[in-house]
């Protein structure tokens, strides 16, 4: 398997150093942007970094990608860059005729009227809506495999497969109780994504009425997580499992909430009431800036923060339902400490859970236990083959019963 890789922050980097320990591919080529960040990554795997190369692309120069891809003979482009660069990729990956991965999917627009109450475009509308062009190719895009969506979206498939028989809900439920030294605000993610996901209208999926919206940061619960993280009020957010699981696994209910804090939910907030969670280019003197970017560009990279981070970050799927005809609740998740990552792969704990992900995707897509063509999810394909592979990187999954 040769691969494509294109963005080198710090999940991108993460995954060259997960894949470095791995035999299943024969070269990875390294893009960004920035050619000084692609070579950076390869460099500090020193002697693992033979099967690995740096290159300099533009992720939205569709041709450009294109091209690279057949010069490169890649089978598949992994996508490591923010989700404005998701559809250029995903058509160049088809063009090319290569096999294309992602973490995160097409972006959304709220309903121009009702944008609380129903969905506009939905996220990954824009790929779904190209399914049919890459089954007629034998192609296979394989949409949202990091670790939200992705690892979730497994835990989902594999509650269905063998834990319930009829399934009330699935809830998508994310916490941590990371800090970092020296920063009163310092989103351990990219702060452009989340607040993407954040501040737009959150979808719920329901049998009985399919996908709706409801306003940013509703139904709050408290959700107590594992391992000495503890309880972390959650509250609605926009995600893609929500719009993924309904298509593969049966529930009568879907969500996705996200432990954020009452701070961190307030200075989103702020930030909306400002303008600047806006991505429209605004007229400042010397040019034209883009809100949104500005905010990002003013907080630290969260990749450079593993040094002063501390504590653990929980990913897990949350399923209510029966089993036998008895009741069952069961939580389903994935636990790293920061420590332990830092220690082991020099990546932070939210930027490496995300990165073990789409390295175990393109294994098994590697060695055949995976496969398929046109637009799928992780939910859509075996999950015992992936958990079993998760455990062999060092941080296994666990299963709670409620």
């Amino acid at each position: 398997m040769r691969v494509l890789l294109v963005g080198a922050g710090g999940v991108g980097t993460a995954i060259t150093r997960i894949a470095a320990r791995r035999s299943f591919f024969d070269h990875m080529t390294v893009t960004d942007y920035d050619l000084g960040r692609a070579e950076a990554a390869v460099r500090a795997l020193g002697a693992d970094g033979r099967r690995f190369s740096a290159l300099r692309v533009d992720a939205s120069d569709r041709a450009a990608v294109t091209a690279l891809l057949v010069e490169q003979r890649c089978d598949i482009l992994v996508n490591a860059t923010d989700p404005r660069f998701v559809m250029p990729l995903f058509e160049a990956a088809l063009a090319a005729g290569a096999d294309y991965l992602d973490m995160a999917m097409s972006l959304s627009s709220p309903h121009p009227k009702r944008p609380y109450e129903e969905c506009g475009v939905k996220l990954g509308d824009g790929q779904f809506e190209r399914a049919a062009a890459w089954e007629e190719a034998g192609r296979l895009a394989l949409v949202g495999v990091g670790v939200e969506p992705g690892l979730s979206d497994v835990f989902a498939r594999y509650a269905a497969d063998e834990l319930f028989d009829v399934i009330d809900e699935i809830g998508v439920r994310d916490g941590a109780n990371l800090t970092v030294d020296g920063y009163d605000f310092a989103p351990s993610f990219s702060i452009w994504t989340t607040i993407e996901e954040c501040l737009n209208p959150p979808v719920v999926w329901e049998k009985d009425r399919g996908w709706f919206t409801t306003e940013p940061f509703s139904e709050p619960e408290v959700f107590d997580f594992p391992e000495g993280i503890g309880p972390v009020s959650c509250v609605n957010v926009e995600h893609e499992e929500v719009l993924l699981i309904p298509r593969w696994v049966r529930a009568r209910r879907v969500t996705f909430k996200y432990g954020l804090g009452d701070e961190f939910i307030e200075t989103l907030r702020t930030l909306h009431r400002l303008g600047l969670d806006r991505t429209d280019k605004v007229s400042v003197p010397g040019g034209e800036v883009s809100p949104r970017d500005v905010v990002a560009a003013c907080l630290p990279d969260p990749a450079t923060l593993g040094d002063r981070m501390h504590g653990k970050t929980c990913a897990g799927t949350w399923v209510r339902g029966t089993k036998r005809g008895a009741p069952r609740e069961v939580y389903l998740y994935h636990v790293v400490d920061n420590q332990w990552s830092m220690r082991e792969y020099g990546s932070q704990a939210v930027v490496w859970q995300t990165a073990v992900n789409p390295v175990i995707a393109l294994e098994l897509l590697a060695s055949g236990a995976w496969s398929g063509t046109g637009v799928l999810g992780a939910e859509a394909l075996p999950p015992r083959p992936f958990l079993d592979l998760l455990a062999a990187h060092g941080v296994p999954w666990g299963l709670r019963e409620q």
